[in-house]
């Protein structure tokens, strides 16, 4: 077994990513306050073609250094928008029809492994503050909650690792 090099990956340009058809997911960001997490979910973004992310609230936006260490160029590929309330984003959206998942632990959520997404419909994922979490005026409008689970002490993981979970679960749901 050998590392593979760059050139061997057939990456291709930002030009040509541009043009590729992408999965009928869009993340929003409920307030992150880490631009290394806002960075990450950047970069998971582009790894696997999701249509577009919501910056939300305090969630800072590109260009920034910080946020650019993590996204590797992926701000330049994955198209953004910022809203100032979550709540103004997430009822675009609804209008939209796009089906709204929060990532939250909640008395009604649903385990990630048992949560099967609405075929032939465009999906928006609600990642949550830090600390906080999904507010609670975007929970309401939610159309479902979601969680990681978890059998540790902690029961919270880093918002761009559950983002990397999450949208893998998508992933697999919405294939090429």
């Amino acid at each position: 077994m050998r590392k593979l090099k760059t050139h061997e990956l057939n990456r291709i340009t930002t030009e040509e990513f541009k043009k590729l058809d992408k999965r009928p997911v869009l993340i929003i960001l409920d307030n992150i306050r880490s631009m290394h997490n806002i960075g990450a979910i950047f970069r998971t973004a582009d790894a696997f073609r999701l249509e577009a992310i919501h910056l939300c609230g305090i969630t800072a936006t590109p260009p920034h250094r910080e946020i650019q260490r993590t996204a590797l160029g992926a701000t330049e590929t994955v198209p953004w928008k910022y809203f100032s309330d979550t709540v103004e984003s997430v009822k675009r959206l609804k209008q939209l029809g796009y089906h709204i998942v929060a990532v939250e632990q909640t008395d009604r959520s649903a385990m990630l492994q048992d949560y099967v997404a609405v075929r032939h419909s465009k999906t928006a994922v609600v990642f949550g503050n830090e600390i906080s979490g999904v507010s609670d005026q975007v929970l309401k409008l939610a159309d479902i909650a979601v969680e990681v689970p978890q059998f540790g002490t902690k029961h919270s993981l880093n918002v761009s690792v559950t983002a990397g979970i999450v949208i893998w679960h998508l992933f697999l749901q919405f294939p090429g």
